[in-house]
């Protein structure tokens, strides 16, 4: 969809984590021990596969995701950096981001990882309080988090933390604090998330059993409303609904998802958008390393996707950003003419939930509240 001039986006998928945190559905996965030497040989010949498919490209970024990235060997991180940039020029401001956790295990590798080409590091704290770390199952406590970002902030020009609210029985005024002590670290990026019960997850089955009551709707809304407000006047707003930065510090890697960029995906589960096509490798680390073997990458699918499902994707991304999306380019490069259902986002926007200028269509203040209903009223493909 993206003109082929656009930067180009890396995204490394590392698994493995020390333990499975309650709340986590993502692709992870607890190991006695690793080969980390075949599955770093494995990495350089997925991403040689993805490479041979998307050549001349620039690559504005790189993030390594997990997992946790940060138990990956320095020496692993700086061989695919290397190996990326033999087959794509870089841009010059190339952003590459290393998801941490705040343990002095990981924290004594900030200097490694800076050294092997790692410029951005996005840390786990996840909480300013050391009940609810425990409660969230994180190996870490405060201490440990205040002098890893310490350490983060000598060893890396950008830094963004991860924050979850809305936790069982937080108050306003304890979010407030906790979010007022964050802000005053000082970095550019600050990444804060509701706290939802994913199925699968151990806290999905404690709710089942009535053992994880939910916050209240209404307080987890004004919790919201709060930090938002609270994160626009200390000059790190919003610019997608659970991300704020000081202007010109976003994600450039996240931000190519949401403007619905191409992006290479390498490693166990990653998924890519390469044009009109979908790839997703094999999810299982051990099914993913096998087929690397057999077939010298670890795909599982390439899909087709039609022009609607390009141009619902491109809606449901880019209207979680504050900017909103460009219509006018959805259709043009996607084909499709009828994107939204014309009478539904003139009475949100009545409403105030939602806002159009010409072809520019976004999400207000309010309606971010609401988001996955206004979507669903919507998107009209």
């Amino acid at each position: 969809m993206p003109h082929s001039s656009d930067p180009l986006a890396l995204y490394v998928h590392w698994p493995f984590c020390v333990s499975k945190c309650p709340y986590c559905d993502f692709n992870s996965h607890v190991r006695a021990s690793i080969d980390e030497a075949a599955y770093a040989d494995a990495l350089i010949a997925d991403l040689r596969h993805e490479a041979a498919r998307l050549p001349g490209r620039r690559l504005g970024s790189i993030f390594f995701g997990g997992g946790t990235p940060s138990l990956m060997a320095p020496a692993t991180v700086a061989r695919v950096i290397a190996e990326a940039g033999r087959h794509w020029d870089f841009a010059g401001d190339v952003e590459i981001t290393l998801e941490a956790n705040p343990s002095s295990v990981e924290a004594a590798r900030f200097a490694d990882l800076a050294a092997a080409g790692v410029n951005r590091v996005s840390l786990g704290l996840q909480a300013l309080d050391d009940s609810a770390l425990a409660f969230l199952g994180r190996a870490h406590n405060v201490a440990e988090s205040l002098a890893a970002l310490d350490t983060a902030q000598r060893h890396f020009g950008r830094v963004s933390v991860d924050l979850i609210y809305a936790r069982p029985d937080q108050s306003e005024a304890a979010w407030a604090a906790e979010l007022d002590r964050a802000l005053a670290f000082g970095t550019e990026h600050i990444s804060l998330y509701q706290l939802t019960i994913e199925p699968g997850t151990r806290f999905a089955a404690l709710a089942d059993k009535g053992q994880l009551p939910a916050l209240d709707a209404d307080t987890a809304a004004h919790l919201f409303e709060t930090t938002r407000a609270t994160t626009a006047a200390a000059g790190v707003p919003a610019y997608e609904i659970s991300n704020h930065a000081r202007p010109g510090a976003e994600s450039r890697h996240n931000l190519t998802y949401w403007r619905y960029g191409n992006y290479a995906g390498i490693g166990p589960g990653a998924h890519g958008r390469r044009g009109g096509l979908a790839t997703l490798r094999r999810k299982k680390p051990e099914n993913w390393l096998d087929a690397v073997h057999r077939n010298g990458h670890g795909m599982e699918s390439e899909t087709a996707l039609a022009d609607e499902e390009r141009a619902a994707e491109a809606l449901l991304m880019g209207l979680r950003l504050d900017e909103g999306v460009d219509l006018g380019r959805i259709a043009a490069l996607t084909g499709v003419a009828r994107l939204v259902d014309d009478e539904a986002v003139a009475r949100l926007s009545r409403h105030g939930l939602l806002a159009r200028d010409g072809h520019r269509l976004r999400v207000t203040e309010a309606g971010m509240l609401v988001l996955d209903r206004i979507l669903s009223d919507v998107v009209a493909v």
